[in-house]
């Protein structure tokens, strides 16, 4: 039995930030209720003309600029025809030859070069919601025609690990240029893998199987798992006559595949050109003008994150949440402490934003504010516990850190003659741990600053406390 490798493509579909969907000016914003968001376009009318949305055109062009691809500058539409009852026309239209995009690449942590195939723009289809106590399917359109890329490589990703890291890199790369909002537990980032097995260094490919519609990195690297030991599985018990070219789902609770239908091909759908769109054109005018709008790239901000003292893990964080870097430079602006305001974004900021879905820079507490309150930790004049009991009210009310910390009387006392009067008084009301103290058991300082700190309600400045009571204990 030779020893099997795993040959893995992607292809993943991406909801475009645009306001109107593809072809016509219904909003792509959350919708308020089924099929409130149709017109006669998107709802697959007889006689209804599609109209292309630029703004869809230039964010694709975009993300192929951003991965090294050849934007091309002629692209066609066409009609991708297959049945599906949220497919309300019969057909999707797609891209096939030639797409918007051609080639490109991204490179993963370990230094793998993963080249991509194409990026091609498509409208999604509705969706099918299953009525299980009524034996009933029911078909909402609001999402119908709403702008995708979807963005095939060719099979170079040989396991999970890498597979998760090219989706995290890519997810950052097209939420921080603000080509997509991401969300994928809206399905608004979400992939299919394709997955065969080979001898290792092999030129010929195996049968592969497609496991379909994965919207988180978790399912994605179960789901590629557990199909690499099912295809090695029958391969060495030379049952791989079983394998079957086929598109299969994962189940997240047994965390297994289950085959859906067989793998169509290109033929299956009887592609042919789009006849109510004329060809798409992306001239030099706006390629121009798209290279000069676009920002610094992720890689090139993480590496500048941890120059600038944070961990790779914050930078990564920074890069997979909307607005965090832009948050963080327009505080270190007002604070040059980037190790301390990364620590209380990662720690405080990003999270309690994350819990009510508000981007950053809408928040409550703006980035001025955050950087006034690192300013009083790093002067003493607030305690962490003190700051951190604070921000979820100046998260809510964005009010000045300063007037809110002495409103509540947090204000840590950093005046050493008041803590020199507290100290005499809990060295004399413990005079047998004072005499420990001084026959060698310095370890017992913690018990004295302790002991200040209970008496100072908090109040004092716990490094200065220790240094005045180390000083009175030896007699200074």
């Amino acid at each position: 039995m030779p020893d099997m490798e795993p040959v893995i493509g992607l292809e993943i579909h991406t909801h475009l930030k645009t306001a109107t969907k593809l072809f016509c000016s219904c909003p792509t914003a959350a919708d308020e209720g089924p099929n409130r968001h149709i017109c006669e376009v998107c709802s697959g009318q007889p006689g209804a003309l599609p109209r292309l949305n630029g703004r869809a055109v230039e964010l694709a062009a975009k993300a192929g600029l951003a991965l090294g691809c050849r934007v091309n500058e002629y692209s066609i539409f066409a009609r991708k025809n297959y049945f599906y009852p949220d497919l309300p026309g019969g057909f999707q239209t797609s891209q096939l030859d030639p797409p918007i995009c051609s080639g490109g690449w991204l490179n993963l942590d370990d230094g793998t070069h993963i080249r991509l195939n194409r990026i091609h723009l498509e409208d999604d289809a509705g969706k099918c919601l299953h009525d299980d106590q009524r034996g009933q399917t029911l078909v909402d359109l609001n999402r119908a025609g709403t702008p995708l890329i979807e963005i095939v490589t060719e099979p170079d990703l040989r396991s999970s690990a890498q597979v998760v890291d090219f989706l995290k890199k890519l997810h950052a790369l097209l939420v921080h240029l603000e080509i997509t909002e991401g969300r994928m537990e809206e399905g608004e980032f979400r992939c299919d893998v394709n997955i065969s097995l080979r001898p290792r260094g092999a030129a010929k490919l195996g049968t592969r199987c497609e496991v379909k519609n994965l919207n988180s990195f978790r399912h994605v690297a179960q789901a590629v798992e557990y199909e690499i030991v099912r295809q090695d599985t029958l391969h060495a018990q030379g049952r791989e006559h079983e394998l079957v070219q086929e598109t299969r789902l994962f189940d997240p609770a047994r965390q297994e595949t289950r085959s859906l239908r067989s793998k169509e091909e290109a033929h299956d759908y009887r592609y042919f050109p789009q006849p109510d769109l004329p060809p798409v054109w992306v001239g030099p005018e706006l390629l121009a003008r798209l290279r000069a709008e676009m920002p610094e790239l992720p890689e090139a901000v993480k590496a500048r994150l941890i120059g600038l003292g944070l961990t790779p893990e914050q930078a990564e964080v920074f890069l997979d949440r909307r607005q965090a870097v832009d948050y963080f430079d327009a505080a270190r602006k007002c604070f040059d402490d980037s190790k301390r305001l990364a620590t209380l974004m990662v720690e405080l900021l990003l999270p309690a934003c994350q819990r009510c879905d508000t981007p950053p820079l809408a928040a409550g507490l703006p980035p001025e504010g955050l950087a006034a309150l690192a300013g009083l930790m790093a002067d003493d004049t607030l305690s962490r516990r003190a700051a951190y009991d604070l921000f979820p009210e100046l998260f809510e009310t964005g009010g000045d850190p300063a007037a809110l910390a002495r409103a509540k009387g947090l204000l840590q006392i950093s005046d050493t003659g008041a803590i020199a009067g507290l100290a005499a008084e809990v060295i004399a009301a413990h005079p047998d741990e004072a005499r420990k103290y001084r026959d060698g058991q310095e370890k017992i300082l913690s018990f004295f600053v302790g002991q200040l700190m209970r008496k100072s309600k908090g109040a004092a400045n716990p490094k200065l406390a220790g240094e005045v009571l180390a000083n009175l204990l030896k007699g200074n």
